[in-house]
């Protein structure tokens, strides 16, 4: 059934007029039928000049745009749609505005006139509050980074006070305390500088334990060509506060076996390993030494177990600890239930 002409542009008036948002029904010459006086309010048009006026004459002619124009042309003829338009407008002397057009034509049964709807979103706020966003969370990582950066060189400061005071000392028990503290606080300004060179977003673990390593044993490795660090790592990537986790594991169980498991200067090897797959993770630290002692079972935990302990809960992940013959190996495992 055919559709008269007048019935098609009074049914598209009443849609602009009952509408909140910015809208224009333009012909098929792109002249104005009429807009909405959010539109005429939002982009100074006098609404009893607008109709019968082509869209790019409202204002000052800052809407006429050439590649707008060739767009609306298309859109009339039937060949093109216009979804999500983005362009700038000029208003006066401030700052041109963001707009989002998009533009259908209107079609009711078999009417021949077309009328196009255009309507028109200022995004302009929307996008200066996400730049600002992204700046203030820029500026945010810059200053996080400058943070880490100044904590870990005060922990290493820390940390050569307290060797400086093992080294004074005449009890031999102090000293190990000392020697002990001095390491931790090494290994925490080892986790500082590697985060802060990751730039806090997804950590890329091998080159991480592998730096992580590289500086336990520079404080703590006398001879390298004694006792040899390695890391067998898969490219698994984690964010920073898990990874913050697994580096501090890795440094206790590091520690641990340099203290314990090469007695007397013997020859040795440490190796860290890491292999995920999907969630499931498992972290190894595992030496070549002397092996656990015969009362393992039975001995106190020491603070770098419980501290492994403590941080390996965090995870929602198990520590186990077993025979390597030769030596010992330390896994820590994370495993997930695969869905049925």
């Amino acid at each position: 059934m055919a559709v008269h002409p007048d019935a098609m542009q009074s049914l598209g008036l009443a849609i602009v007029a009952s509408s909140t948002s910015p809208l224009v029904l333009l012909d098929g010459d792109l002249r104005v039928v009429g807009a909405s006086a959010t539109f005429c309010r939002a982009f100074q048009i006098n609404p009893a000049a607008a109709p019968g006026r082509l869209l790019f004459e409202l204002g000052g002619g800052e809407w006429d745009i050439r590649q707008l124009r060739s767009l609306l042309q298309a859109t009339a003829a039937g060949d093109a749609e216009i979804e999500a338009y983005e362009m700038d407008l000029a208003l006066g002397s401030g700052e041109p505005h963001r707009l989002v057009l998009n533009a259908q034509k209107l079609a009711f049964g078999d009417a021949t006139a077309p009328l196009i709807l255009l309507s028109v979103v200022d995004v302009t706020d929307a996008r200066l509050a996400a730049k600002l966003k992204d700046d203030l969370l820029r500026e945010k990582a810059i200053l996080l980074q400058e943070l880490q950066h100044r904590v870990a060189n005060s922990l290493q400061i820390i940390a050569s006070v307290i060797l400086q005071s093992a080294r004074k000392v005449s009890s031999e028990e102090s000293r190990l305390h000392l020697t002990d503290a001095h390491n931790r606080v090494m290994s925490v300004a080892a986790l500082q500088q590697q985060l802060s060179a990751s730039r806090l977003g997804e950590v890329e673990l091998r080159a991480y334990f592998r730096k992580l390593c590289d500086s336990i044993g520079a404080s703590m490795i006398r001879d390298h060509d004694q006792l040899v660090l390695e890391v067998k790592a898969d490219d698994s990537t984690s964010d920073a506060d898990v990874s913050v986790s697994l580096g501090l594991i890795v440094t206790e169980l590091v520690i641990n076996c340099l203290k314990h498991a090469f007695p007397g200067g013997r020859l040795g090897k440490i190796e860290v390993g890491y292999q995920s797959k999907g969630p499931n993770w498992t972290l190894s630290v595992a030496d070549n030494g002397v092996g656990m002692p015969k009362d393992a079972a039975s001995s106190t935990p020491g603070l770098g177990t419980s501290i492994v302990e403590a941080l390996a809960n965090h995870l929602d992940a198990v520590v186990e600890m077993a025979d390597a013959h030769p030596g010992t190996i330390v896994s820590v495992a994370h495993t997930e239930t695969e869905p049925r």
